[in-house]
């Protein structure tokens, strides 16, 4: 009987396709990329001296690459292959984007496949798209295969000749990246921009006015001055001058002139303007706009959002989720407008369909945007009992942004009244104004359906907010209820969200959809950014890397290029570029060209002052620099010198003196790192602690500090004697050492006192003593408490055991650790209770649980542990995560450790023949 081998990337995917496909298919999944670029530990030992050595790609033969199969998919290819043996066709089901359809080349490569072979591709995965799919297949792109292969190499260039540049000038394992550079570069420029930063303080006035006939009272501002308007916040520059010359700046004490004056007066009403007021709906989503919404509205990351998103697409419920382009097809509307006219009424929606037209950069036309599956869609209210957690809440927020874009706009009228108050008895001036303004919105419109959420820092149009004023006319008098003076300071421009930096990526050109979230990670994992709250903080590392790049690699790190670099890509997926060509520009450089290429960068480095790169002036004598363990602050321009002119002001400086420096911790971010701050760490690290007092025993000093790895107490030991040290040419005894121990985590440095430091200093506490062996062999052993690296243990001779609690450490009694040594060994640490249960795996029938391990928390069933990955918060991971992971971890196997076999001779290895592409317009590639 015919049968037909259908390879998709993730086995979710084809366990949903499968159960779509008769019996006479069978589908299986390639789990994502089976082979890449080795590294060049990874070549064989006859290729490392060639030229595809360096990079993995001939750079001087046309760029060709060398490429072999993961050792971890061997088994998988194997699988395949044997599969692809009993089948009379094969289908290439990967996604349709480059990505995808380098993995069915590689695929097809690999495989050599000697029956027909057909390209499946689908945009939803719904039983109608994938029977339709099967049916209607088309050949190989080799275009978009020429872009994905073409950015492999891009990126491996970049990266093998930019990174040991950063080993070697900053530090050792350091990476540089064609996106994750620039988009660090974003990161540091906005902190750039708070560090330079000056506040810049201003007032106002705020009252409460009522219309003496009748109505509501209603809060106004103050708007002008004697007819010249008053200075806000955006009429300071980030330097804290003000830029505008046409404004009043207010101070407290004529601003508060005002407002007492205004207390006592009667306004009246200047003028009254009302005008239509219209809101459109947003354009359905793109892989930008979901994950910024998403981080809006459901506090998701890049990768989380991206992570469900793909569950969501994989199970069918979502269309494809790595799309630029915001069109919806003919049956996406028709479902779209007839859910809008069902739920809210005809009215909801427009006469025609609303059309959409992406106008970024590199958009994909050809994709559709992100929507609900199907040519009908499921209301959130269908799917609740199948979807929980971040599946439910992305795909309702999916399901409203589509069916909103489809409906009508928002319709009201926004009025704006302006009071004139008289304040001659104030003596700083004879007339001000109030202004106020409010929207009432007549018809919701898609209001009814959804809204869209803003960025923190975002200002916020009046007009946008609703907010009703009572009916005015000009001429009326107003009572003053209250009016106060008000003082604001001005702010530094917002840090970067995950939601904002993708934003900014993609205004700039920067990125494509399946590379946002990866870039967003990958900047954070590498340590050159980290979060707090949601804003996106630069390290000093960031600052260091990014300096050196913008010095020495300026063209690398150019917004314009980077987005260029993009488009070039983008030529190469239509067909409209060489690919070949494209990268002899990037890498050899052309005549005529301003920017030079990669390797001529290079080459003609030039002498990089590592030292220098590595710093950052803060100003007043005071600097950063990032070192090999870490940042720390040093005071360049000693005690008693002027840092502006030299000079000696005081006690003169000792020459020998070495340079203060201290640690700079996590919790101050860049923008914090003032002189003063400077000045104030030195300070503490100049404290030598704070003394607790005397150990009644040994009579030495207790004192407890703050150290690099946290709060500890130690002992002051006295210096030796000038008679008991050794005589010179014999051996010097070891010197003694104080002891010393780590705060427990419920402790304060600062109110810790001396009774509890003497009990921290005592451990290992000896908890008794038992019997070992019989008869003759019998023997006594300790069981101390001890306090170690990963946390309370006990110990006796070789056998350890963990406890639960530090407090364990004074309080367990002999009986108890008799007890736990009575029970058998676990691995890993004491047993405690799960972090939080999931249900049972639907794979296994298993309680999957949550727990907390040696390396970190992870999900288990019993039989397969899958550790959470950095964005996976235990407390609030959902049973759909907990069993994708361990649906991951079963996919891949079991882990295999290499091996390290000596060799007892040395044997050649055959260079591998090249493997030609079957379709035409690709060049050859070499494989393994």
């Amino acid at each position: 009987m015919p049968r037909k081998l259908v390879i998709v990337e993730s086995p979710a995917k084809a366990k949903k396709i499968g159960g779509y496909l008769g019996s006479d298919y069978v589908v299986d999944a390639s789990v994502g990329h089976i082979r890449d670029l080795p590294t060049p530990s990874e070549m064989p030992t006859d290729m490392k001296k060639g030229p595809y050595g360096k990079f993995a790609v001939d750079v001087d033969n046309g760029f060709d690459a060398y490429y072999v199969v993961d050792p971890d998919k061997r088994k998988k290819v194997a699988e395949l292959k044997r599969l692809l043996k009993d089948s009379d066709e094969l289908l290439l089901a990967t996604d349709e984007d480059r990505e995808g359809e380098a993995i069915a080349w590689h695929l097809l490569e690999v495989l050599k496949p000697k029956v027909p072979v057909r390209r499946m591709v689908f945009h939803e995965i719904t039983k109608e798209a994938i029977v339709r799919a099967a049916q209607d297949t088309r050949e190989l792109d080799t275009d978009l295969v020429d872009a994905q292969e073409t950015r492999r190499i891009l990126d491996r260039l970049y990266g093998y000749e930019v990174s040991p540049v950063l080993w070697r000038k900053i530090r050792q394992g350091l990476s540089a990246g064609r996106v994750q550079s620039v988009a660090t570069r974003l990161v540091v420029q906005r902190e750039r921009e708070r560090m330079a930063f000056r506040s810049a303080s201003y007032w106002d006035v705020e009252g409460d006015f009522a219309p003496q006939e009748a109505g509501q009272s209603f809060a106004a501002r103050l708007s002008s001055v004697d007819g010249v308007r008053v200075a806000t916040g955006r009429d300071f520059a980030d330097s804290g001058e003000l830029r505008a010359s046409n404004v009043v700046h207010l101070n407290q004490s004529r601003a508060t002139s005002i407002a007492n004056a205004v207390a006592a007066a009667t306004a009246t009403v200047s003028s009254v303007q009302e005008k239509p007021y219209t809101r459109r709906p947003s354009a359905p989503f793109t892989t930008s706009t979901l994950q910024q919404e998403a981080s809006r509205k459901l506090r998701l990351s890049s990768k989380n959002a991206m992570r469900v998103a793909q569950r969501l697409y994989e199970n069918g419920y979502i269309t494809y989720m790595r799309t630029d382009s915001t069109t919806l097809s003919e049956s996406a509307m028709t479902a779209a407008r007839a859910q809008a006219s069902d739920m809210y009424g005809a009215e909801y929606i427009t006469d025609t369909p609303r059309r959409y037209e992406k106008k970024a950069k590199g958009a994909q036309e050809a994709h559709e945007a992100i929507r609900p599956a199907g040519d009908r869609f499921r209301t959130p209210a269908q799917v609740a009992g199948e979807l929980r957690g971040e599946d439910f809440s992305l795909y309702e927020l999916i399901w409203k942004r589509t069916v909103a874009s489809q409906m009508t706009d928002a319709r009201g009228s926004t009025a704006t009244v302006r009071l004139s108050v008289p304040v001659a008895s104030s003596g700083v001036a004879e007339q001000v104004e109030f202004s106020a303004s409010g929207t009432v919105i007549t018809f919701r419109g898609f209001l009814a359906a959804y809204e869209e959420g803003r960025d923190a820092g975002d200002a916020t149009d009046a007009s946008e907010q609703e907010r009703r004023l009572p009916q005015l006319t000009e001429g009326a008098l107003l009572d003053v209820e209250r009016a106060e003076a008000d003082g604001h300071e001005t702010s530094p421009p917002a840090r970067y969200t995950e939601a904002s930096l993708v934003k900014a990526m993609e205004e700039r050109g920067i990125g494509r959809p399946s590379t946002y979230a990866a870039t967003v990670g990958t900047i954070q994992d590498r340590g050159y950014v980290r979060t707090k709250g949601t804003a996106l903080v630069p390290t000093w590392l960031a600052f260091a890397v990014t300096r050196l790049l913008e010095e020495h690699f300026p063209s690398l790190v150019d917004y314009d290029f980077t987005a260029s670099m993009e488009e070039g890509l983008d030529l190469i997926a239509s067909g409209d570029r060489g690919r070949v060509e494209w990268l002899n520009k990037f890498y050899f450089g052309a005549t005529g060209q301003t920017v030079e290429g990669l390797r001529e960068m290079v080459e003609h480095l030039g002498e990089i002052d590592a030292r220098e790169i590595s710093t950052i002036d803060l100003g007043d004598g005071m600097v950063v620099r990032v070192g090999r363990y870490g940042p720390y602050v040093e005071q360049v321009v000693p005690v008693g010198v002027d840092p502006a002119t030299g000079e000696v002001t005081g006690e003169a400086p000792d020459p020998d003196a070495k340079p203060r420096r201290a640690t700079i911790g996590d919790d101050v971010a860049p923008d914090e790192m003032s002189p003063e701050k400077a000045r104030e760490l030195l300070a503490t690290a100049d404290d030598d602690g704070r003394v607790l007092g005397k150990d009644p025993e040994s009579g030495h000093e207790i004192i407890a500090r703050a150290g690099r790895y946290g709060p500890y107490v130690t002992e002051v030991l006295p210096e030796e004697p000038e008679a008991d040290k050794p005589a010179k040419g014999k051996k010097k005894a070891a010197k003694a050492k104080p002891r010393t121990a780590s705060l427990f985590k419920e402790m304060d440095l600062a109110t810790i006192e001396l009774d509890a430091a003497l009990k921290l200093l005592s451990l290992p506490r000896v908890v008794g003593t038992v019997t070992e062996g019989e008869g003759d062999e019998a023997t006594q052993v300790e069981i101390t408490a001890q306090n170690g690296r990963y946390g309370p243990y006990l110990k006796k001779g070789t056998d350890s055991r963990s406890l639960v609690t530090e407090q364990q450490l004074f309080d367990i009694t002999l009986e108890e650790a008799v007890a736990i040594y009575a029970e058998p060994k676990r691995r890993g640490r004491a047993a405690t209770p799960p972090l939080k249960e999931l249900g049972e795996d639907p794979v296994s029938g298993k309680p999957v649980v949550v727990k907390d391990g040696r390396f970190g928390p992870y999900v288990t069933d019993g039989e397969s542990n899958a550790t959470l990955r950095k964005d996976d918060d235990p407390e609030s991971i959902t049973p759909e995560r907990g069993f994708e992971l361990l649906a991951e971890k079963r996919a891949k196997g079991p882990t295999t450790r290499k091996r390290t076999v000596k060799k007892t001779a040395k044997k050649s290895t055959a260079k591998k023949s090249a493997a030609k592409k079957t379709t035409a317009k690709k060049t050859a590639a070499k494989s393994s």
